[in-house]
């Protein structure tokens, strides 16, 4: 049964917008008033803006939030080749289209808190805090991992019903509440000629700085969550930590996976909810 939370939240549609960047396509999603303080959501690795779409409604009510569709990723533009740089400009870009005025919190989720890492080092004076959600310090992003080992052409299915029974999350998570999965496999899939594929690049993986080099960075106020059950084991945790000069919020969501909206979506907008009003005091 879907609970009366999610259907409320989905019942928020987003306002749907697009901008232009280093010659690519944009795609965003708006929730809230333009003009309120402003909160960009960044998906990981093969993800897209929809991934947010039962989260960001908890934070339209004193926020104008703003999910972009990376390059390379939902309904935006595919590039001949793809990095953080890029990425973190489409960032600030999407604040910008998105009605954002002045400095924004940004939350990313895996690869995406790559992507926030890279936008709070390299645009300081737009980042007013940076939060990451589960992303390790690996040489390269964990979806990246998994997909070079599968690079090929994207399959084109005859059947909206088997590729959308065909969904699976990357890296893949043993729970995933059915109905939270049921709307991301709906918002991944696209129709094309012949039938149905993903919406995402298999190529859109490049070069990359390492998380490990980014954090010592980061100048603005940061926090990091940690899934129990995810990719930072406790030990890269407490890395984790010290590269952050220990100014970091560090907080565990228990019980969760590497995808923390897709199996305990609740404790995760909480913790973000703590972390905003502990940045606002600071």
């Amino acid at each position: 049964m879907t609970p009366r939370w999610f259907a409320d939240a989905l019942a928020e549609t987003p306002e749907h917008r697009e901008t232009v960047v280093d010659g690519s396509r944009v795609h965003l999603r708006c929730w809230g008033e333009p003009g309120s303080p402003g909160l960009v959501l960044v998906h990981g690795g093969s993800a897209n803006s929809g991934w947010w779409d039962h989260i960001a409604p908890f934070f339209a009510g004193s926020h104008r939030v703003v999910a972009p569709d990376l390059s390379g990723h939902g309904d935006s533009g595919w590039r001949e080749s793809y990095d953080l740089a890029h990425w973190g400009r489409e960032v600030v870009a999407a604040a910008d289209e998105g009605g954002i005025e002045g400095r924004f919190c940004v939350v990313g989720h895996s690869m995406g808190g790559w992507v926030a890492a890279t936008t709070g080092a390299r645009h300081p004076e737009r980042v007013h805090g940076a939060a990451i959600i589960d992303s390790p310090l690996n040489d390269r992003p964990p979806e990246e991992e998994r997909l070079r080992e599968r690079r090929r052409p994207t399959k084109i299915y005859d059947d909206r019903q088997e590729i959308l029974g065909r969904f699976r999350t990357v890296p893949a998570q043993d729970v995933l509440l059915p109905y939270i999965r049921e709307h991301i496999a709906e918002e991944s899939i696209r129709a094309v000629d012949g039938g149905w594929t993903w919406k995402f690049d298999p190529m859109l993986y490049g070069g990359r700085e390492p998380l490990r080099e980014l954090l010592p960075l980061l100048r603005c106020r940061t926090a990091f969550l940690r899934s129990e059950f995810g990719l930072v084991p406790p030990a890269m945790f407490e890395e984790i930590g010290k590269l952050l000069d220990h100014r970091a919020l560090l907080a565990e969501l228990p019980d969760a996976g590497h995808h923390p909206m897709l199996d305990q979506p609740l404790p995760l907008v909480t913790a973000l909810r703590v972390i905003f009003a502990q940045w606002a005091l600071d």
